[in-house]
Parts: structure tokens; C-alpha cells; sequence
């Protein structure tokens, strides 16, 4: 993406939550710290179940009111009843406001002007009453917006940019080993270090408990990390649960099959590095990972 270009994610959902108790309420469910949230910074985290398996994921921005939950529409209404189930007693509102907001994806050069322009060198800043923050799991992958549509448009015309379509953006996490198409296969298939969310930013393991937080801090402790999510790269149609082979031996799964394959791929028993950048097979047919 070039620095007069800006991507509109298409089919991104917004939660807002608010209430006396919602920080100590997230704080005791997701995987990252809440409190590094401020006006001048945002996280990506994620929700895990009890066992510490992937279950959803989204970036957490600081709104006037409490915060926003920027994740994938599908999903809205599966996070907001599955936090009301820890919910209890405690003080928390929660509410469904993607129909008023979108996301939008600039080039990082681009945020970069745009800090100077408001004098303000945070990861977070606010542009035209808009929260607008650098990517925290990669910086290659931009900044992103969060701005009801119709200023988002006055927004792009005043900084000049052109609307390019959203599979560049879809392209380049591919390149980058971040999976945005098909987390919905996901689910339950594998546990949080496995989904690479310590590297992605998405954990803080100096925290307190959270969800599903016994099992991630036993695998990161005993380095018990033997399998890790990574994008297949293969001229051929996959198909869900497709077994991917280096010589006679397994050594992975595909979780996500298209437009952008992911599968969930062995670190050891034979070593990644032996196969590594070398021709694999699936369904006969070669692959890369």
C-alpha cells in the first residue's frame, strides 16, 4: 500500500464497553494487559477458552466512553454473549455499534505524517475525533481508523487518498504470516501460543489470571510449543483438515483453506528446520510452507 492509498475493511464489527467496572471486568477475561490501553495506546488481544484454546480475537482502543472491541462482524454477537457470561454482577455495559463505524487501513508513512500533523508521536492518536493507532502486532500491516463512514469519506478527501481494494491489505498479512480471512476454522482447533499470539503482541504474561491463562503460562514455561499456525503457500485447491507431508512423515494440518491457506504445522519430530523452505506434499500435490 503506497502513502496517498486507504484500504475500507469490509464486514469489521465494534463493541463498545463501558461501565464502573469494565476494567477490572476485561481484565480477569482477555489475554493482554487492559491497562496499557490509554489514549495514546492500543492492543490486540484475544478471548481463549478454559483450556487456553483460540477462540476470538480483536484490537482494544480507548473510547470516551470505556473502550471499543474492533474484531470480525460475524463475531460481534458471539463476543458480547460470551462476555455476558462473566458478567455476574458487575457493573458493564455492552453494545453492538458496527452499523455506525468502519474500519479503515492506512500506510504506515502515511500515519506517520499524519503524528506530525497533530504533533503527537503516540502508537495511538485521535484525527478528527477518530481513534486512529499504528497495527500492534506488525507495523508492516498499516494503521488503522475507526470512524463512522460518512467522516471517514471527508477524511480520505482531505488527506488526498485513493481507495484501493482489501485484498492488498489481505495479501500482504498472508505475506506476513497473519491469518484475517477464515478465523472462523479457527476456533477450539488449537491454544493461543499455537495461534502465534505472543509474537502478534496479543498476551502479556506479567498480568494476572485470564481465561484459559493455566495452560498458555504452562506451555510458555516448559516451552512446550510444538506445533505453530503458518500459511502454506501452493498452487492447488485445499481443503479443510488436508494433512500436509514432508517425505513419509506428517507434519501438519490445514486450518484454513482459502483464499489465504494457513495450517497448523509440527516444530519438532522431524525439526522445522529440516523442512523448512523444501517441497511438502498435500493430497499428492506440492506445497511450501
Amino acid at each position: 500500500m503506497e502513502k496517498d492509498q486507504i484500504i475500507i475493511l469490509k464486514n469489521r464489527g465494534l463493541i463498545s464497553i463501558f461501565g464502573d467496572d469494565t476494567i477490572e471486568f476485561l481484565q480477569n477475561i482477555i489475554t493482554n494487559d487492559i491497562y496499557k490501553v490509554t489514549t495514546e495506546n492500543s492492543i490486540f488481544s484475544a478471548l481463549l477458552t478454559p483450556q487456553g484454546k483460540y477462540l476470538y480475537e480483536f484490537f482494544i482502543v480507548k473510547s470516551d466512553k470505556g473502550y471499543f472491541l474492533d474484531c470480525e462482524e460475524a463475531f460481534v454477537v458471539e463476543i458480547i454473549n460470551n462476555l455476558k457470561k462473566y458478567k455476574l454482577r458487575s457493573k458493564v455495559e455492552l453494545e453492538n455499534i458496527s452499523s455506525n463505524y468502519v474500519v479503515g487501513i492506512t500506510n504506515k508513512d502515511k500515519f506517520g505524517e499524519i503524528q506530525k500533523e497533530v504533533n503527537n508521536t503516540s502508537s495511538t492518536i485521535t484525527y478528527r475525533d477518530c481513534p486512529f493507532f499504528i497495527d500492534p502486532r506488525d507495523n508492516e500491516l498499516g494503521a488503522r481508523i475507526l470512524s463512522p463512514l460518512e467522516k471517514l469519506y471527508l477524511t480520505i478527501k482531505k488527506l488526498s487518498l485513493n481507495i484501493i481494494d482489501e485484498d492488498d491489505y489481505f495479501a500482504k498479512a498472508y505475506k506476513l504470516g497473519i491469518p484475517e480471512k477464515g478465523l472462523e476454522f479457527l476456533k477450539d482447533q488449537l491454544f493461543g501460543l499455537e495461534a502465534n499470539f505472543e509474537a502478534l503482541n496479543a498476551i502479556d504474561f506479567k498480568k494476572g489470571c485470564y481465561i484459559g491463562q493455566e495452560n498458555t503460562a504452562r506451555m510458555k514455561l516448559k516451552n512446550k510449543l510444538r506445533r505453530k499456525l503458518m500459511p502454506i503457500k501452493t498452487d492447488q485447491q485445499l481443503k479443510l483438515n488436508d494433512e500436509i507431508f514432508f517425505k513419509n512423515s506428517k507434519i501438519g494440518k490445514v486450518l484454513i483453506d482459502k483464499p489465504y491457506p494457513f495450517a497448523l504445522i509440527k516444530m519438532y519430530d522431524p525439526d522445522f528446520q529440516e523442512f523448512k523452505d523444501q517441497d511438502l506434499t498435500v493430497n499428492g500435490k506440492k506445497c511450501k510452507v
